[in-house]
């Protein structure tokens, strides 16, 4: 049994059933429920490089492998972990296909909810809390590889039948959890990024009439249009929801790209805690003129092969951390393990899974085959002249939702090189068998895997004072 109880919106703070002020301070799951290229591996999107390793590997093989990786990704290890950092909750993400397939919409799978089950029960024994979220959403709720997407289309805001589908999972969800005081609440839509800006509001209004004629005690977190960081569409109306926390995500520039120094100039502008810290304040505009709480759903730094950058990457994030707490916002670290690239546990680079694809992880930052993490350095004899067509032919273009650079990035890089790429990754799990299936998920179990220590010592300092 677990001793959390019911949180809620209380003015300005998440309080508990005793009115105590209550803080979130977690991580996010990523790469579990819902996996991203750059956390395992792949290239691409989710449905496709799936879809390839089961053509690849055979039913028996490919369920043998997924089967384990569920359950070593994470599991009790890893949630004593997290309860020895001071962490308080946990962000998990998910992605629609565990629950339900395209080729039968509306008839939901129970192995999805046993799944995200087994993680909320192990992590409320531990005393933390879980947000559920649904990570990608049928048709895409954005632009990029993270919603599942295989195109740059995001086509859930144009079809109901999408939208439709995500009402009836979340009223299961919902119904499945209402009585469940361990999960904080409910993140119905991670990054939604609507190029009107004028459906996702009637969206969340019809979202929440339907949870809670089901459940009206969980708190609803609400991300903001454009990746969670415009909340513009919310200008129209007079009041915030109740018991709504309204979430921004709040990765610092100098922490994403090719920087090499903080304080110092990222892309011709120069970075120091007050510059990150009016960030922030320009991204939770609506939450502090409304009086309602802050979360931070995302945020932190990506870490270089470079360790000698460790030092200041690592400030950046100090300096992130003391900027939430002096304005009581809740925050999730994005993420909690990974391949090596940003989380809080690693995969060692000794292990039987980095021995059968550590050479295409290469290929793929030669090419800067991944959007998140990744650089164009070694690709730039192909996309200098495509940039200078459109300087010259489309010189005023400037597509949704960050322009004209980033979508030819996504066109070329992480589509076009994307899916030869996913098809030779594929190929180094042909003839694998369950057994070898099984082992090569057990590299990301917790006691094969390696703690980024700089990091968890930054997190331990910080919950500590």
């Amino acid at each position: 049994m677990s001793d959390l109880n019911f949180l809620t919106v209380r003015g300005t703070s998440l309080a508990d059933a005793a009115g105590r002020p209550i803080r979130l301070t977690g991580v996010g799951l990523g790469g579990w429920m819902n996996m991203e290229n750059f956390i395992t591996g792949y290239p691409g999107n989710e449905e496709a490089i799936r879809r390839l390793m089961r053509g690849r590997m055979g039913r028996e093989a490919y369920d043998a492998f997924f089967e384990a990786f569920m359950t070593d990704f994470f599991d009790e290890a890893d949630a004593a972990h997290l309860a020895s950092l001071g962490l308080n909750s946990v962000r998990i993400p998910f992605n629609y296909r565990h629950f339900e397939d395209d080729a039968a919409p509306f008839q939901l799978k129970e192995e999805g909810f046993a799944r995200l089950d087994r993680v909320v029960s192990l992590l409320a024994r531990h005393g933390i809390y879980s947000i559920l979220d649904l990570h990608a959403l049928p048709g895409r709720q954005n632009q990029h590889w993270h919603s599942d997407n295989p195109t740059h289309v995001a086509d859930f805001w144009n079809q109901r039948h999408f939208q439709d589908r995500v009402v009836h999972l979340w009223e299961a969800l919902a119904d499945r959890f209402k009585d469940r005081p361990e999960v904080a609440g409910y993140n119905p839509i991670n990054e939604p990024s609507d190029p009107t800006g004028d459906v996702l509001p009637l969206f969340y209004e019809r979202l929440e009439r339907a949870i809670r004629a089901i459940d009206p005690k969980h708190v609803l977190f609400l991300d903001g249009n454009r990746y969670s960081t415009d909340f513009s569409f919310l200008d129209g109306r007079p009041e915030p929801m109740e018991n709504t926390v309204y979430t921004a995500h709040d990765y610092a520039l100098p922490g994403i790209t090719s920087a090499t120094a903080y304080p110092g100039v990222t892309r011709g502008e120069y970075f120091d805690r007050a510059v990150v810290e009016q960030t922030f304040l320009r991204r939770t505009e609506y939450m502090r003129r409304t009086g309602t709480p802050i979360w931070i759903g995302e945020f932190g730094p990506v870490y270089s092969a470079d360790r000698s950058q460790d030092p200041w990457r690592l400030r950046l994030l100090q300096d992130q951390l003391e900027i939430y707490r002096e304005h009581g916002a809740s925050w999730a670290l994005w993420t909690y393990k990974d391949i090596g690239l940003q989380g809080l546990m690693t995969v060692s680079p000794e292990s039987p899974y980095l021995g059968l694809i550590g050479d295409l992880v290469e290929k793929k930052q030669r090419l800067g085959v991944d959007s998140w993490g990744g650089s164009d350095a070694g690709i730039r004899e192909v996309l200098d002249p495509i940039e200078a067509i459109f300087d010259r032919e489309f010189p005023g273009y400037s597509p949704y939702p960050w322009g004209r650079q980033p979508h030819i990035a996504v066109l070329v890089r992480h589509i076009l090189l994307a899916e030869p790429l996913a098809e030779q990754f594929a190929d180094r799990f042909g003839g694998i068998d369950p057994e070898r299936a099984r082992e090569l998920a057990a590299s990301f179990r917790y006691d094969a895997c390696d703690e980024r220590a700089g990091l968890s010592g930054v997190l331990r300092a910080h919950l500590r004072e």
